[in-house]
C-alpha cells in the first residue's frame, strides 16, 4: 500500500542563469512499512527533499501526498495540524526540552495536540528503546545515544504515518550511530512503521529495505540542461 508519493516534485531558486535546481522533477513512491534511505553528497538536494516530505518548506510545483492527502492543497494552519498528527521528525540536533523528563519530552507533542497519550504503545516504544529505566532523567543526565532516542522515541509516540530523519547520527559517534540505528530499525518493523531516512553514510544507508541515490536535484536520471520554469 502507497503511503507517500511525489509527482514532479521541483524547487527552484532564482531564475535564468543564476536558478539552481534544488529539486527538479522528483518522482518517488514510498510503501507502507518500507524503510527507504534518501543518499546524496552535501548540496545534492536530499535535505530540501526531506523538507518537501514533511510540508516544511512548499515546492515551486509538484505534490507530495501523504496518507492519501496532497499537503500542499491544505492552508498553512491545516498543514501544521496535519504535520504534528501525522508526520514524525528526527534531526541531527536531539531538540529536547531541558527541563523536561524523558517521559515528559516524548508525549509533549501529543500533549500539545489535545489528545490521549495510548500509555501501553508509549510503554512499548520506550521499553524497544531501552529508554526504560531512564524515563525521570532530564536530558542532561543522558549520553548523545540515549537523548537521540528519546527523540525517536517521541517521534514514534503519536503514531505518526510516517517518520522522517534527516541525518539522525549525525552529532553522535560510529559505534553510537550503530546502536541507534539498530534500534530505529528494528522498532520500525517492530511497529510497522514507515520512515526515510536521509544520509551521506553508504554503510548507515545499508540498513534500510531500499536506497534511492539524489544528485544535482534528480534522483538516479541525468541531468537535463535548460531554464529554470517551474
Amino acid at each position: 500500500m502507497e503511503i507517500l508519493k511525489t509527482e514532479h516534485l521541483k524547487k527552484y531558486y532564482g531564475k535564468g542563469e543564476t536558478c539552481v535546481k534544488a529539486l527538479d522533477d522528483v518522482n518517488l513512491t514510498v510503501e507502507k512499512g518500507e524503510f527507504v534511505s534518501v543518499v546524496g553528497t552535501s548540496g545534492s538536494g536530499k535535505s530540501t527533499l526531506l523538507n518537501m516530505l514533511g510540508g516544511l518548506d512548499r515546492p515551486s510545483s509538484g505534490e507530495v501526498v501523504v496518507d492519501g492527502k496532497n499537503i500542499f492543497s491544505l492552508k498553512e494552519e491545516a498543514l501544521t495540524i496535519f504535520r504534528r498528527r501525522k508526520i514524525g521528525f528526527v534531526f541531527q540536533s536531539f531538540n529536547l526540552v531541558p527541563v523536561l523528563n524523558v517521559y515528559e519530552n516524548i508525549v509533549l507533542p501529543i500533549e500539545l495536540d489535545g489528545n490521549k497519550i495510548d500509555k501501553s504503545f508509549v510503554d512499548s516504544v520506550i521499553s524497544t528503546l531501552g529508554l526504560k529505566n531512564k524515563i525521570y532523567a532530564l536530558p542532561s543526565q543522558l549520553s548523545g545515544g540515549q537523548q537521540q532516542r528519546v527523540a525517536i522515541a517521541r517521534a514514534l509516540a503519536s503514531k505518526p504515518v510516517i517518520l522522517l530523519a534527516d541525518e539522525p547520527t549525525g552529532n553522535l559517534d560510529s559505534s553510537t550511530s550503530q546502536d541507534v540505528l539498530g534500534l530505529l530499525k528494528t522498532t520500525g518493523e517492530r511497529f510497522a512503521q514507515t520512515m526515510v531516512m536521509i544520509t551521506h553514510n553508504e554503510e548507515i544507508a545499508q540498513m534500510a529495505h531500499r536506497i534511492v541515490r539524489i544528485e544535482d536535484g534528480k534522483i538516479a536520471t541525468p541531468d537535463k540542461k535548460g531554464g529554470c520554469h517551474a
